[in-house]
């Protein structure tokens, strides 16, 4: 297949997505090795190589000397055709031997509109689509990451998810197969035996059953399954692994730069972000630890940047003290400081004189919503006086251009709200030419970015409709018509997309058959607007008799059963009801280090989180 490939890779644009061999890639003597793990990301090369998570497991696969792990990537069209056409099927980038041979293919869902992606890749490998088609005991294809939060959509093609964190659970599982193949299990043997594991979900397991009206009546376990699945979680996250090395890339990808992890979970409980209730509890890694990820990170890669990732960077105890330790050997090696997700309420000019220290890079900043009403409505916890205060602190530190997220389509939102984001972008820009001591001869740059509002599972909006297409985009007509201003630059996502996130998000099983009918109408990379096709997914639900707005624009009671009511994040539905309710009287919740809201989440660490 090699020389096939060779010939391949001179015909396709990028050739540098599939060729391997890249600074710190991991290839093994197959002699000694017992267990083949292929992690698939499911979608291009470049998104791919981003991603933390894939970097971690990588590595820990890697490390055990009898396991071999290769990353796998979807195909742009050029490639896929091309492959296709010369009966060449998905492959691992270090031994470019086909996936469909390996023990374990693994999949990292993080986005809805990979799960087309998904599928196509599984087709390619030569790999049966469906888990009740597959009957040998590998490959073993397995998926894990955010979305698996509700995994029925994907709940016929998946042969078990792994919900929350993966360093323990996936080395279990793969320890689980060395057994399985030695005593010679069946595949139904291996996956009653996986279902045992915390964090492991079978859905083949589960029979669902619906009432008339088309929700669900209940969720049976059948085979010793257990009637709740609770996700994983490590403990000590200053003691979990992460590697000192990452592979790096040939060709520029999304985000080209050394990242270290501060802490997982939030504080915050914005009532959308599903990362902020699905990642709690909260734990910090040691700011020592951290600097030393970062030096040997920087050192192995050679990498001029890097990023301190986290859900809310600057709520980050011991920032101060890190980017003082890291500054020790970050300004003398030229290495740029990165800080992507900063809180508009902490960003003092002490920190910006930090981060400035090599060079500056554009400030982000996220209000979500232009006025206080819908701020407290999704529990911001931002005033107007902070998002200037903060603006007023970067303009006096020499910055000139500033981006302000916000989402469209929040629960209760009005007109006015609408509005008030131009309104308070316009009143960064006024701050901006009132100041004295401004920069000379400059003039001022405010982009808004607007995000249609999804609702997703395991947060306070799980029960809220999405608004409607032809309401978004009214909506998005009328902000780009109430903004006068040349030195405000509005941009906004595309509704449809949103659509079907929403639906995918909050779907259940029968959405299965409209994924692979979407799939088979083309559908494969769909977070990508050139490939999307909008009328194939309508046709896809048509074929099946399905209504989307069923599940994406429908107003959900609390006591309805959710799609994914049967599996725990740590987050009780409880509180999530006591939340929306807040919400709907526009009531805001302390952040967790001022006061315990009773989450559910400290049980998972049997003891309070601050």
């Amino acid at each position: 297949m090699n020389s096939q490939l060779e010939k391949i890779f001179m015909k396709v644009q990028k050739p540098g997505r599939y060729t391997g061999g890249e600074l710190n890639s991991i290839v093994k003597d197959l002699s000694k090795v017992d267990f083949r793990f292929a992690f698939c990301f499911p979608d291009l090369y470049e998104v791919g190589m981003s991603h933390l998570g894939m970097k971690i497991l990588y590595s820990l696969y890697n490390r055990e000397e009898n396991m071999w792990c290769e990353r796998v990537f979807a195909p742009d069209t050029d490639m896929e055709a091309m492959m296709r056409e010369e009966g060449i099927p998905l492959f691992g980038l270090e031994s470019r031997d086909p996936i469909r041979d390996f023990d374990m293919v693994g999949f990292t869902l993080q986005y809805e509109m990979s799960y087309t992606a998904v599928l196509n890749m599984l087709d390619l490998a030569g790999i049966p689509l469906r888990t009740a088609q597959r009957t040998s005991l590998a490959p073993m294809v397995i998926a894990g990451g955010p979305c698996t939060c509700n995994p029925e959509p994907l709940a016929d093609f998946i042969d078990l998810f792994v919900l929350g964190e993966g360093e323990e659970v996936n080395l279990e599982l793969a320890h689980l197969f060395l057994q399985a193949k030695k005593e010679g299990w069946s595949r139904e043997e291996y996956l009653r035996r996986a279902c045992t594991i915390e964090g492991v979900y079978v859905p083949s397991l589960y029979e669902v059953s619906y009432k008339a009206d088309g929700t669900i009546r209940a969720v049976t376990p059948r085979d010793g399954a257990p009637a709740i699945v609770h996700k994983r979680m490590i403990k000590d996250i200053d003691r979990v692994f992460f590697p000192d090395n990452f592979v790096v890339p040939f060709l520029e990808t999304v985000h080209d730069r050394a990242v270290i992890e501060l802490f997982r979970g939030c504080i915050r409980g914005c009532r959308f972000c599903q990362a902020g209730f699905i990642y709690r509890p909260f734990r910090e890694k040691d700011y020592k630890t951290l600097n030393q990820n970062g030096y040997d990170l920087c050192a192995s890669t050679g990498y001029d940047e890097i990023s301190l990732s986290s859900l809310s960077t600057s709520d980050y105890s011991r920032l101060e003290s890190l980017l003082g330790e890291m500054l020790s050997w970050t300004e003398q090696d030229k290495v740029n400081l990165s800080l992507p997700s900063l809180r508009i309420d902490n960003f003092s000019p002490s920190l910006m004189e930090k981060i400035t220290k090599v060079r500056k890079s554009g400030l982000t900043f996220a209000p979500e919503a232009g006025t206080q009403r819908m701020r407290d409505v999704i529990n911001k916890n931002v005033t107007e006086e902070e998002v200037l205060a903060t603006c007023r602190t970067a303009f006096k530190g020499g910055y000139t251009a500033v981006k302000l997220y916000f989402m469209m389509g929040l629960p209760t939102e009005t007109r006015e709200d609408i509005e008030g984001v131009v309104d308070l972008a316009q009143k960064v820009v006024d701050l901006f030419y009132s100041l004295p001591d401004k920069p000379k001869g400059k003039g001022v740059n405010v982009t808004v970015s607007l995000a249609c509002f999804v609702p997703k599972p395991f947060t306070p909006f799980e029960f809220e409709p999405q608004d409607t297409e032809e309401m978004l985009r009214e909506k998005q007509r009328h902000m780009v018509g109430y903004n006068r201003s040349k030195k405000i630059r509005i941009h906004y996502h595309e509704s449809q997309t949103s659509f079907l996130e929403a639906v995918l998000a909050r779907g259940d099983r029968r959405l299965c058959a409209v994924l692979e009918d979407a799939w088979k109408n083309g559908c494969k990379l769909d977070g990508w607007t050139e490939h999307f096709n909008y009328d194939a997914w309508m046709a896809a639900f048509e074929k099946n008799g399905i209504d989307g707005t069923f599940y994406a624009n429908r107003t959900r009671s609390y006591d309805e059963i959710m799609p994914w009511d049967h599996l725990d994040y740590g987050v009780t539905k409880q509180f999530l009801i006591r939340e929306n309710q807040k919400a709907h009287e526009a009531m805001p919740t302390p952040n967790c280090r001022e006061k315990c809201s009773g989450c559910g989440a400290s049980c998972l660490i049997g003891r309070s989180c601050f």
